[in-house]
């Protein structure tokens, strides 16, 4: 059984429809943890109304933080595989069939990601590898997002999940996703990139909400490449290329896409160059909940 853990505050109408593409999508057994950190009851009609068409657990938490809605989510699973969708995706057809099937195949597979899709069509997002394979230090930062990342439950467990430090509600408010896979291919798991392996989300990229959280994004992938000591082959690429946007943004006249171009860039720095990504423990491991 596939565990989806979603954990989530503001969204209802959002919920319903992600619920609505599982329910469409009935080919691979699978559980919804619901982890709500709402401080109303807001999604207790929702979650009335879902109960009775799907494996639904509805857990409540008081902190407004996705790592810790989404820890929390973890240690409640009962599947062997889990993945944790944005409460604002939608899954395509077929998708859960793909993630079991993949695992079934090789049982030396840890971990399988996948890109972001966009509701228009095409890839959204960020940047993405085209081609599939094996997971590395050097392409990880172009093989991951979170609500597109499946993993062992045991393997899950024993990294410590998600890195509260880390992604929305943190100051390094991004990457928690990437930092997983390299916490557990340092490990010696094996980790693997399926390009048509895609779930759909809004794509955000260059409006007013994604420049208001630029900054934060980018402190959390800067810390990442930090805390990994990836080579500066790899890290240089990521921190400087945000200057060929504003650069491009500039001259087209392209004032909103230049500030996110720009809080990226400090955003990068400031997180690379912050002493908590050479100082901070990595996650103990995490003990289920029976």
């Amino acid at each position: 059984m596939i565990s989806l853990i979603v954990s989530t505050k503001g969204r209802v109408a959002e919920i319903g429809a992600l619920f609505d593409s599982l329910l469409g999508d009935a080919t691979a057994a699978f559980e919804v943890i619901l982890v709500d950190q709402n401080e109303d009851d807001r999604l207790a009609a929702l979650a009335t109304r879902y109960a009775p068409l799907m494996p639904l657990r509805h857990l409540r938490s008081p902190r407004a933080h996705a790592n810790a809605g989404r820890n929390l989510g973890l240690r409640h699973a009962r599947g062997d595989l889990v993945g944790f969708p944005d409460d604002d995706c939608v899954f395509p057809p077929g998708a859960l069939a793909q993630v079991r099937a993949a695992f079934d195949a090789d049982p030396r597979l840890a971990i399988l990601t996948g890109p972001a899709a966009a509701p228009e069509g095409g890839l959204g997002s960020g940047r993405w590898n085209e081609a599939g394979g094996p997971i590395t230090l050097a392409n990880v930062w172009t093989s991951v997002i979170e609500f597109n990342l499946w993993l062992r439950r045991d393997v899950a467990l024993a990294m410590g999940g998600f890195d509260e430090a880390m992604g929305p509600g943190a100051r390094f408010g991004s990457a928690e996703g990437n930092d997983l896979v390299c916490r557990a291919m340092a490990a010696g798991h094996f980790a693997r990139y399926a390009p048509g392996l895609r779930i759909i989300h809004p794509d955000k990229r260059l409006t007013p909400e994604a420049v208001a959280r630029a900054g934060r994004y980018g402190l959390g992938l800067g810390f990442a490449l930090r805390r990994h000591a990836v080579p500066a082959s790899t890290w240089a690429p990521l921190l400087y290329r945000p200057l060929g946007g504003i650069g491009v943004s500039l001259l087209r006249g392209r004032w909103l896409h230049a500030r996110y171009y720009w809080a990226t860039l400090q955003g990068r720095l400031e997180g690379f160059l912050a002493g908590e990504a050479t100082s901070l423990p990595h996650p103990a491991a995490l003990e289920p909940i029976p």
